[in-house]
């Protein structure tokens, strides 16, 4: 079982950055780390994935050159660095775990956090 917890989501203007955080509690050994987000009346849409060495990673077009992956192994941590936003980006943000090291562009993940808010004004 892992647990997620996402942090750093909040309030920008458009052209701003956040950083947005996702402690796992629990083994992540091995697995693919993903964040992924939601906007009021769409479908949860992928966003970035990461995979268990770090260097492996993939970005859905609309973010890409935009936002940045990463991964600490050692914190078990995986961070989503946003910049240039837009109000497009406006959703709740996702942390999600695949109980393997498999990148793709779907949702589907084994163990989800509770998500954290980011709204982007114009």
């Amino acid at each position: 079982q892992v647990q997620l917890v996402e942090s750093g989501g909040g309030l920008v203007q458009a052209g701003g950055s956040l950083r947005l955080s996702c402690l796992a509690a629990g083994s992540t050994f091995g697995y693919a780390m993903a964040w992924c987000r939601q906007a009021p009346g769409k479908e949860r849409e992928f966003v970035a994935g990461i995979g268990w060495g770090g260097g492996a990673t993939k970005y859905v077009d609309s973010v890409e050159g935009r936002f940045t992956i990463s991964r600490d192994r050692a914190k078990n941590t995986i961070y989503l660095q946003m910049n240039d936003l837009k109000p497009e980006d406006t959703a709740i943000y996702y942390c999600a775990v695949r109980r393997a090291n498999v990148l793709s562009s779907s949702t589907d993940y084994d163990y989800w956090g509770q998500g954290t808010q980011v709204t982007v004004s114009s």
